[in-house]
């Protein structure tokens, strides 16, 4: 298909994506995907640890320390775009920063920073949630969506 689109170029469009191709900007694949990899598995080892602390000196149990190592890497993926740190680290990490739980706050204080000029309520309140607000609505259908099929499964299924 590219071959027929390219053979209803012009000559001159033709040399333009000759010219275009020579000089576009390789990407090193491999190695944005070992870093994505290992920065993002970094992350999920600092989760990792902070659920171990929660358990050790909380006395959470492994079903309910969940909600509060969330929080708290929600937490401190927001303190640390605020301070400027996590951008670097996402320059560096591209998805490895973005796909853990650690990207949801990140989007999040991200707009809010951006709009804060326009005032809280105008500004931070009405754009804080425009990146993350499809992450929370899609997230809570489907919570809901496999919360109804469980139900629906143990009630009728015998599960």
């Amino acid at each position: 298909m590219a071959n027929e689109k390219r053979k209803r170029l012009t000559s001159t469009q033709q040399e333009y994506h000759l010219f275009e191709k020579e000089r576009e900007t390789k990407r090193p694949v491999a190695k944005n995907c070992v870093r994505a990899f290992l920065v993002g598995g970094l992350i999920c080892a600092v989760g990792q640890a902070i659920s171990y602390f929660y358990m050790y000196f909380f006395d959470f149990t492994e079903q309910t320390v969940g909600n509060p190592t969330v929080a708290t890497m929600v937490f401190l993926s927001m303190i640390f775009t605020g301070l400027g740190v996590y951008d670097r680290i996402a320059q560096f990490a591209g998805a490895g920063s973005a796909v853990p739980v650690t990207g949801f706050g990140n989007a999040v204080i991200s707009a809010a920073i951006e709009h804060r000029t326009e005032g809280f309520v105008l500004g931070v309140g009405a754009n804080m949630f425009k990146l993350a607000g499809s992450v929370i609505l899609f997230g809570t259908f489907a919570a809901f969506v496999v919360a109804l099929v469980k139900t629906v499964a143990t009630k009728w299924g015998g599960l």
